[in-house]
């Protein structure tokens, strides 16, 4: 069985606008979705995660300064990319993660 469409429904002038309406139904919206609004919301999810579990900040704090009693930064990717897989996380939530954490529990980590 073929995959084109019998000749009386190619000829149908409603068939024929449906990839365009659907097209135009698409970017409607995503256009229509506020921008930002997902990274916002995981951000926001990350952020209240660590007000709500301040032990794993505490735990995060002490390998901070961990690293950085051994002369590493909280913050290079190799941090990141650490809290990222202990976490279960994308670099980028890591990093986001990280930047809470350092920012609301350990402020003299670098």
């Amino acid at each position: 069985m073929g995959t084109a469409l019998p000749a009386a429904m190619a000829r149908s002038p409603l068939l024929r606008s449906l990839p365009l309406a659907l097209a135009a139904g698409l970017a409607a919206g995503i256009l229509a979705a506020p921008i930002g609004s997902a990274p916002a919301t995981a951000a926001s999810a990350l952020l209240e995660s660590v007000k709500q579990n301040p032990e794993l900040a505490k735990n995060l704090c002490r390998q901070f300064k961990a690293l950085n009693a051994e002369g590493k930064s909280a913050t290079s990717k190799e941090s990141i990319a650490r809290v990222a897989q202990s976490q279960g996380l994308s670099p980028m939530d890591a990093e986001v993660l990280t930047t809470y954490v350092i920012g609301l529990h350990c402020p003299d980590v670098r």
